[in-house]
């Protein structure tokens, strides 16, 4: 398989910045002030560190050349000379030609669609001048959060809408109560209010109709428009078809064998960080199926098998999770040869398998370290365990293997089961609910740990949600409801006072100053803007485990870090290199923002381009240093300038690491990261 294309946002990037400085110079050339010249040299600049990123020097060296025409009118008066202004039109020409070389071959360019599905663009052709606006995630998310709260709002109306029916019904009481009897004449007071009453009842019965009509109707377009802005953030999983496919056609023809790929489910839309994360771990999949399933055309042919085989990745919407299936038509695992090697001759296929998945085994012909399911498996695992997801393998002798991958998608959005306990109301996401139970004392069985409910014919432990939310216990001879909870531990079931329904929910991160339990994955709001628990049933279960006496796995988590650079290139880079890794990573385009962002969050590093727009990397960590709170997080500056007094300034400024763009190295940042951070 081909690498990944280093060049997807720089091409966006300096397409844009290529834009800005030719109608700059064209501007500088009709008499622009040196606010015009002091803004190309930054764009300028820019270009240059993020090419420099991608080791693409030919235009680092154009927009270098570009800085050395503009920096000695600097500081005059005097207007930049034609020739200079030439000088300068060359450069973006040779800047310009570079940039059409780095456009990926028409079978491998990605639809225009793909891009601009993930948040950014697609790449403008200069035989097709094309509007285009650049929409980042975090503004589609606000987005969200801001549908998904009016949404809510409107709930709360048909609230008014319920009182409105009452206040009609009131009128009708009324109208019944001033009608006249049989017989009976009105005088002219009573008759007067009999109107008045009608009138009323007449209004309120419009009034009431043309509310329900309107919130109706307002409740469908708020739907449409959620479900448009979700599609703005989200990549058609088809986008990972064809490196897969190439991967497969590379690896069989490397091993003298047939097969061909088959992807299914390309129309399920994904977080473009889900794709980012998980394309890895799928091309790691697809080449195993092809290394250790696919047999050769001999082999296939003595077996009565078709000579090409089959690999096929299935990707699907598991509730809140996502499946990615990886199946061949192979031989199917060797379990003999995974028994020798993990030297557990007495186990079964299945521990056989949970064996392979634990990593470290390789066999000399079916799982090797270069390319078997031994490495190859770590690497799949590891994507699993970062993004809080699950790894299953069946297998079938001459049948082939699956390999199902499941991960989280992301919470902003999700149908949940709400119960409350204790006054307090939680949401569960509602694919992790197997069932709802109606508890009495005798149901309980005490395993010498805690409490445990049979539940098809297996115990489950049981903990009261109260217990774990540290609120009030409800009294022991209640009769409880029990909601069975899935998680990649297992089951476990909680107990609560009542169930309260489903609701679609928008999860938010909690404040700083209100840190929870690791149970719980967040906050929403209810219709009057009270907030609620969202929990994380992975946790959920992992912690009545824990209470029961079975252990949990490790929670720790890896420093959130912040990187501050105003070329979207490098953001993407070292945000791709982070999440990788394993860390969590938030991006601010200038210093000012990256200084509010800070104050905001908890941290654990500080990445920080050193030439920004407005205040620089340098007054960015004089800032920091000065900050009673953040005075102790450490910063590391990744530029493009190299000279010794920039690094003497890094060092005074309170900097502990500092790289330069031209000779980087992500080895050498990881190492430096984790070094700042243990």
């Amino acid at each position: 398989m081909p690498p990944r294309d280093p060049y997807k946002y720089f091409r966006i990037e300096a397409r844009d910045l290529l834009d800005q400085v030719a109608q700059g110079v064209l501007d500088l050339e009709k008499g622009a002030g040196g606010g015009q010249l002091a803004r190309l040299l930054r764009i300028a600049h820019t270009l240059k560190g993020a090419a420099r990123v991608v080791k693409e020097n030919a235009i680092a060296d154009c927009a270098h050349a570009i800085e050395e025409v503009l920096v000695p009118w600097r500081e005059t008066r005097e207007q930049v000379p034609r020739a200079e202004i030439d000088r300068i039109l060359v450069e973006l020409d040779r800047a310009e030609a570079r940039l059409k070389d780095l456009s990926p071959p028409p079978e491998e360019t990605a639809p225009a669609q793909t891009v601009a599905e993930a948040g950014f663009p697609a790449p403008v052709h200069a035989e097709e001048p094309t509007l285009s606006v650049r929409t980042e995630l975090t503004d589609v998310d606000t987005l969200l959060d801001g549908l998904a709260e009016t949404h809510a709002l409107l709930s709360g109306l048909r609230g008014a809408a319920d009182d409105m029916e009452k206040g009609r019904h009131l009128a009708d009481l009324l109208l019944a109560q001033l009608s006249p009897r049989p017989g009976a004449a009105l005088s002219g007071t009573q008759k007067h209010l009999f109107i008045l009453a009608e009138e009323l009842r007449r209004k309120l019965s419009g009034a009431d109709r043309a509310l329900d009509q309107t919130l109706g109707q307002m409740d469908r377009e708020l739907g449409q428009l959620r479900d448009a802005a979700e599609q703005m953030r989200l990549v058609a999983a088809a986008s990972l078809f064809t490196g897969l496919e190439r991967a497969v056609r590379d690896g069989a023809r490397a091993l003298g064998r047939l097969a061909e790929f088959a992807g299914e489910g390309g129309e399920v839309r994904l977080d473009a960080p889900v794709i980012e994360a998980v394309q890895h771990a799928l091309v790691q999949m697809v080449r195993n199926a092809v290394a250790h399933g696919i047999e050769s055309p001999a082999e296939r042919r003595a077996h009565g098998k078709p000579e090409e085989g089959r690999v096929r990745l299935r990707v699907a919407r598991r509730g809140r999770r996502i499946l990615f299936e990886c199946s061949d038509d192979g031989r199917g695992l060797d379990f003999d040869a995974i028994r020798r090697a993990a030297k557990a001759p007495q186990a079964s296929d299945e521990e056989a398998i949970r064996l392979l998945l634990k990593g470290g085994i390789s066999t000399s012909d079916e799982v090797t370290v270069a390319a078997g399911r031994g490495v190859g498996m770590d690497v799949v695992r590891d994507v699993a365990q970062r993004l809080g997801g699950g790894l299953d393998v069946r297998s079938e002798a001459g049948r082939g293997t699956v390999f199902e991958l499941t991960v989280p998608s992301s919470l902003l959005a999700l149908d949940a089961l709400l119960v409350e306990s204790s006054g307090v109301v939680a949401a569960l996401p509602l694919d992790s609910v197997r069932h709802c139970l109606r508890l009495k004392p005798e149901d309980f069985a005490d395993t010498g740990h805690g409490l445990a409910i049979r539940h098809e014919q297996a115990a489950v432990p049981f903990l009261p949600l109260a217990e774990l939310i540290a609120a009030p216990r409800p009294p022991a001879e209640m009769r409880r409801t029990a909601v069975i909870v899935a998680g990649r531990e297992g089951l476990a079931a909680i107990g609560i006072d009542r169930l309260l329904g489903t609701a679609r929910v928008v999860v938010h991160p909690l404040p700083d100053e209100a840190p929870a339990d690791a149970i719980v994955a967040g906050a929403s709001l209810d219709a009057e803007g009270n907030p609620r628990l969202v929990l994380d049933p992975d946790r959920l279960v992992a912690a009545i485990g824990l209470a029961s006496g079975s252990s949990a796995p490790d929670s720790r988590l890896l420093p959130m870090i912040l990187v501050v650079d105003d070329s979207l290139t490098t953001q993407m880079l070292q945000r791709s290199i982070l999440e990788s890794a394993g860390y969590t990573v938030d991006v601010a385009g200038s210093a000012e923002i990256g200084l509010e962002m800070a104050k905001a969050r908890d941290y654990g590093l500080f990445l920080v381009d050193v030439e920004m727009p407005g205040m620089d990397g340098f007054g960015f960590v004089e800032r920091i240093r000065s900050d009673p709170v953040l005075y102790r997080i450490p910063a590391i500056m990744v530029t493009s300038r190299n000279a010794p007094e920039d690094l003497q300034r890094g060092r005074e400024v309170g900097a502990q690491g500092y790289m330069v763009k031209s000779a980087f190295d992500q080895n050498e940042l990881l190492a430096m990261i984790r070094r700042l951070t243990e």
